[in-house]
């Protein structure tokens, strides 16, 4: 038995009796009669009854659930100044309300009320705006603050997809410092990657539980915090759709490997970090008469091609390489171009 369901059979019987006692009342007026008792007495009984049952869940549990749910997306640093600027502003109100009864009727019985009301809203309203600066004024944890470093904004967050963890390059990019910011981990992501690490699918289930170790990694030598949110967008099922909304919320990046997931991400205006564009950024780059050595392991798609790798994954299709197959010979490079795969060399043999 759920709990709307009793307060549906609550509200149902109290405006019940309500009505029955309005409809005794009317009927018991002078010029009355047994008939017209009856017809007030159950028409408002049954009229009660059924608005009580109807109507309570949307005085008691719809409000409660859209409170809840809004204080669900919240972050915790704007809870906390609405909290402490609801606090602020009651005590000042109260403070306000002895001068404030002493004006002559109407204002000494309005005006305390009023200022209450107002002063509490003034104290939200500038907590909210200002939230940032004034956690700022607040002495720093030493293990926050040498976790973070010295140059990173207190608000700064980054929310990471599932597709960054499985990926498994987020925890060695981490350990060199060029993330300062700390990244978030929504509890529906952790479901997923969860949800992979129990396929039936033994590549899917070990993608999974790759996954899952290199956020333990991450969680245990990360040298930025790391943690796991509660935030969730309620009446959203897809979690990349969730993910956009919530960054939209927090004005925030979202760290993705997922192709789809960064064109939606960019449609609606929110901010992507790609470690695949990231990894295409740092190669090396090599100019036309340059020299290097690899090694031929295939054939190209052209005859007499060849083709090799170097170690950051870069293709290198070679000129009449093909004889050379199996082995490593110097290089020159003719011409580098760069294609949404990543970065790929054209040379020929020295």
């Amino acid at each position: 038995m759920s709990i709307e369901f009793v307060l549906r059979l609550v509200g149902m019987v109290a405006l019940a009796i309500g009505g029955w006692q309005l409809g005794v009342y009317l009927a018991n007026r002078p010029g009355g009669s047994a008939e017209d008792y009856v017809r007030y007495v159950l028409i408002l009984s049954l009229s009660g009854a059924a608005i009580g049952l109807l109507l309570t869940p949307w005085l008691t549990t719809k409000p409660f659930g859209w409170v809840r749910k809004r204080i669900r997306q919240l972050p915790a640093q704007k809870l906390v100044a609405i909290v402490v600027g609801l606090v602020v502003g009651l005590i000042i109100g109260a403070l306000l309300a002895i001068p404030l009864s002493q004006l002559p009727d109407p204002f000494g019985a309005v005006m305390p009320f009023v200022g209450t009301v107002l002063l509490a809203w003034l104290g939200v309203s500038i907590m909210v705006m200002r939230a940032n600066d004034i956690f700022e004024l607040l002495p720093a944890r030493p293990q926050a603050t040498a976790a973070r470093g010295p140059s990173q904004a207190p608000d700064r967050v980054i929310l990471i997809d599932s597709s960054v963890i499985i990926d498994g390059r987020i925890a060695d990019i981490a350990q060199t410092g060029f993330i300062q910011s700390t990244m978030i981990v929504p509890r529906f992501v952790l479901n997923e990657v969860q949800h992979i690490a129990d396929s039936a699918d033994d590549v899917r289930r070990n993608r999974g539980r790759r996954g899952l170790e290199v956020l333990n990694r991450l969680r245990k030598d990360s040298p930025v915090p790391v943690r796991i949110t509660d935030m969730d967008i309620e009446d959203v099922h897809e979690v990349d759709d969730k993910l956009v909304l919530l960054a939209r919320q927090l004005h925030c990046p979202v760290m993705t490997n997922d192709f789809n997931l960064n064109r939606v991400a960019e449609i609606q205006g929110v901010q992507v970090l790609n470690i695949n564009e990231l990894t295409n950024a740092v190669k090396a780059v090599f100019l036309p008469g340059e020299r290097f050595t690899v090694r031929i392991i295939q054939e190209g798609t052209e005859p007499e091609q060849g083709v090799g790798y170097l170690e950051d994954g870069t293709m290198v299709v070679v000129e009449r390489g093909v004889h050379q197959r199996g082995r490593s010979i110097t290089v020159v490079v003719t011409k580098a171009i760069q294609t949404a795969a990543g970065r790929m060399i054209f040379a020929r043999p020295e």
